[in-house]
């Protein structure tokens, strides 16, 4: 652990050097004396021509040439490291947070930085931040949703997701708008839109905090889904509304034709990013169908597709995120269906490391950029936008939910409620959108006090998220996975709800559900799909999927270490003394009531064969060998018996004969009679 975080400072370091080279002036490097000129200086005038050097150098150092992609190497090896070290540092995950830890990273980082060069650390800018960091960890979300629960409890998350940003946006932005107003003297010059503005950015719940942190919690799949799902369509609405209120800012007056218009942009780009994100999704499924005789590159289309989908939306100002979603849940079930397993391996192993490096670097960025000259403070506009950010969600989930609870079977529990309302945590989402605005005088006010919400968001309730779960019971997830029982019930079940509400005539959502899946069998999948990969059965589909997420469970759970792996053989005394143990503890049954005969034996290979049978029926074999028996076992086994054990008498004077030969030259075998406790023989 010592080790890691000791590497990680020298790679720090190895990181300020060659930034705090570049940044020298080349007129204050020491020119050494009797030196042959440097090549392309004439050695006159020192003007520039094209003069071959005086001599051939053995050794030189062209820093700027691979400065760029140098340090970014720098960077990621350090966020990998800082990760590395924190999943070896003992008792610590259990306590913090791994964004936590991240951001520690930075803030240390940050301030070393910033004591070398004794000016503002490098930030994390909006365009990188959107689209190079982002869009991984959306494609990783979006990829994985569980689609079953995600669609079933679509309404109660766009419930919270449009409804309860648009609450959280106005009541936050008309209440510090109140507050300027209450301090004329220092905040007298911040206007209605400007706080709006920032009420936009402050609402954004970001994805990459709340899956840090919830994923550790291991909660009920209804919540984790309700507070994922939230969280990602949240960013939608917010980074919508945060450049509806900048185009806003930029026009000379507001009218009443303006806002209906922004309204019907909102919807546009909403709607406008799903449809670009369905139309990539579907040409990707498509385009996977004939990968078949180059399935090396089927898992690079996954990623070019997504990546398409997510820059075409920003290109015409529409939603990435909700293309990106879109885009990898609809390809999803017929990427998997067309590419091999190897495909589907690369591309899981390959999005959950894309995101994790990007998720790593945004926190680490996040530390780093807080080491700012920038700030500017105010104790009533800071402490008021903590206060508020806190009240306005509280309050929005809250009635939020008890409006939806009427509509719902299963309910929002309060204890789920107040997780929902806690767990919504500010990251980079937020942070970048600060560095878009406009120069105006309360600039920095606003960086300052983005910055301290996130800070108290990701440690104050990132770090007692985790013990007021434990203290409110909130329900856990299920640790295992669900068999192929389970599964064939519980589709039987959506088909007889399915049934029922076609036969009252509802049109609820295992309605449409059933509808879509018989377009999906009878058109989209033979389109989509090879026919060679064509499943026969839905209960097959649903074995490979099963297959597939136990896989995916098996490979991300830490390797148990057998303990058996290293035993050797039993000896032949041993398998002695086993074979007394059990002849001497089974003989404690024959006193009961139904006599039930058990016959075990050690075959050539020293595998143990057990039998168990009544007086009427055998009931079980185990072992690599049938041994067989009829309704006269106890007859013909006795006969094969041996002399070891005392005869079974039941209320038929039923007697296992003691001294048999065995017959046919076998070996004899041992034959034990005992009764089930809870049996009755008829």
């Amino acid at each position: 652990m010592a080790a890691l975080w000791t590497l990680s400072l020298l790679l720090s370091a190895c990181l300020l050097w060659p930034v705090c080279l570049a940044l020298t002036p080349p007129a204050e490097l020491p020119q050494p004396h009797n030196l042959p000129p440097l090549l392309g200086f004439n050695s006159s005038d020192g003007s520039p021509s094209v003069d071959l050097p005086m001599a051939l150098r053995v050794f030189s150092v062209d820093y700027h040439h691979v400065q760029a992609p140098f340090e970014i190497v720098l960077w990621i090896m350090l966020a990998s490291l800082a990760k590395l070290g924190f999943h070896w540092s003992g008792r610590v995950p259990a306590v913090f947070p791994e964004s936590c830890l991240l951001i520690m990273v930075g803030l240390l980082v940050g301030g070393v930085i910033y004591g070398v060069r004794h000016s503002a650390p490098p930030t994390l800018s909006a365009d990188a931040f959107f689209l190079f960091l982002l869009p991984p960890i959306v494609l990783d979300a979006g990829y994985f949703l569980p689609g079953k629960l995600f669609f079933e409890n679509l309404g109660t998350i766009l419930w919270y997701a449009v409804l309860g940003t648009l609450w959280n946006v106005l009541g936050i932005g008309l209440s510090l708008y109140g507050v300027c107003l209450l301090a004329q003297s220092s905040l007298g010059d911040v206007s209605l839109l400007h706080c709006l503005l920032f009420g936009s950015l402050i609402a954004a719940v970001d994805p990459v905090a709340v899956l840090s942190v919830f994923q550790e919690m291991h909660v009920n799949e209804q919540l984790h889904i309700l507070v994922f799902g939230e969280s990602l369509l949240n960013d939608a609405v917010t980074v919508v509304l945060y450049k509806l209120f900048e185009s806003f800012l930029r026009l000379p007056s507001v009218s009443g034709l303006d806002v209906l218009l922004g309204g019907c942009r909102v919807v546009v780009v909403g709607l406008g990013g799903l449809f670009v994100g369905l139309f990539f999704g579907l040409l990707a499924a498509l385009t996977s169908r004939f990968t078949s005789r180059a399935q090396v590159i089927a898992p690079l289309f996954v990623f070019l597709y997504s990546y398409l989908s997510y820059l075409t939306s920003e290109m015409l100002h529409l939603s990435g995120i909700m293309a990106i979603v879109t885009c990898a849940v609809t390809m999803k079930q017929y990427v998997e269906a067309n590419v091999s397993e190897r495909s589907n391996t690369s591309i899981q192993y390959f999005l959950k490391m894309w995101s994790s490096v990007s998720e790593t670097l945004i926190f680490i960025f996040l530390g780093v950029s807080t080491i700012q000259d920038v700030h500017m403070w105010s104790w009533p506009f800071v402490c008021s936008t903590l206060l508020l950010c806190l009240a306005w969600r509280a309050t929005g989930v809250l009635l939020l939910t008890a409006v939806v609870n009427k509509l719902r079977r299963n309910t929002v529990t309060f204890r789920d409620q107040f997780i929902i309302a806690y767990g919504g945590l500010r990251g980079a989402i937020c942070f970048s959108l600060v560095f878009l605005i406009d120069d105006f005088p309360k600039k920095r006010l606003f960086i300052t006090t983005t910055i301290v919400v996130i800070l108290f968001t990701v440690f104050v309730q990132g770090m007692t998220i985790k013990p007021l779960v434990e203290l409110l019971d909130v329900k856990r997830k299920k640790r295992a996975l669900p068999t192929v029982s389970e599964e064939i019930h519980s589709r039987l079940i959506d088909h007889l709800l399915a049934g029922i509400e076609d036969v009252v005539g509802y049109w609820g959502q295992h309605y449409w559900k059933d509808r879509f899946e018989q377009f999906n069998r009878k058109y989209l999948r033979r389109f989509l799909i090879r026919e060679d990969h064509q499943a026969p059965s839905s209960i097959l589909r649903v074995y490979q999927e099963l297959e597939r997420r136990e896989q995916r469970r098996d490979e991300e759970a830490p390797p148990i270490v057998d303990p058996r792996s290293h035993s050797r053989p039993l000896l032949p005394e041993e398998m002695d003394s086993i074979r007394r143990i059990l002849s001497r503890n089974l003989q404690n049954f024959n006193k009961k009531t139904v006599p039930h005969l058990l016959t075990f034996d050690l075959d050539s290979q020293g595998v143990t064969i057990l039998t168990l049978s009544t007086f009427s029926s055998k009931v079980c074999t185990v072992g690599p060998r049938p041994v067989l028996q009829d309704s006269s076992a106890p007859a013909a086994s006795a006969q094969r018996g041996s002399a070891d054990l005392k005869p079974a008498v039941t209320k038929e004077d039923q007697i296992v004969p003691q001294n048999q030969a065995p017959v046919g030259g076998e070996a004899p075998k041992k034959q034990l009679s005992f009764v089930l406790e809870n049996e009755k023989q008829p």
